[in-house]
């Protein structure tokens, strides 16, 4: 149901997208939106610490919700999403290239720190088993949104 988070299948998706298109709902660019994905990673990453924005007495939930068959809800509003960011590039491909080495520096710190766990601001500490679910369900999320899966 989850699109796999292993970056050939993930880029013969990306590759599929033209700057141009438009998204089923939502005002991200696809540009925008692949540039989101990358800031995600970052997040993962602990490159953009988060402050857990929910109640610790949800985290649990919230981490359970990832582990469920459910996708994320459409059109959601994030204050680390914000759909006015400036674009980072010039053009899309710059954006998939940027995204392809974040997701190699993911792989990567989580291959040589396999006990890490960074902060999602509404999952809470999440390991890499966890921030993997949580991929599935975005790439997915995003990948509908703009006719890509």
């Amino acid at each position: 149901m989850f699109i796999e988070t292993d970056l050939e299948t993930v880029l013969s998706h990306l590759n599929k997208l033209t700057a141009d298109k438009k998204p089923a709902w939502g005002k991200m660019s696809a540009q925008r939106m692949v540039e989101h994905l990358t800031d995600t990673l970052r997040i993962a990453t602990g490159e953009n610490p988060q402050q857990l924005l929910i109640p610790e007495d949800k985290v649990e939930r919230m981490v359970a919700f990832l582990y469920t068959d459910k996708p994320m809800a459409q059109d959601m509003q994030v204050p680390f999403a914000k759909e006015d960011t400036p674009l980072r590039h010039e053009e899309l491909e710059l954006a998939i290239d940027e995204f392809v080495e974040v997701y190699l520096d993911f792989q990567e710190l989580f291959a040589e720190n396999p006990e890490l766990k960074t902060i999602h601001a509404y999952y809470g500490p999440l390991n890499y088993e966890q921030w993997d679910l949580l991929h599935k369900k975005h790439l997915t999320h995003h990948f509908t949104q703009f006719g890509i899966i």
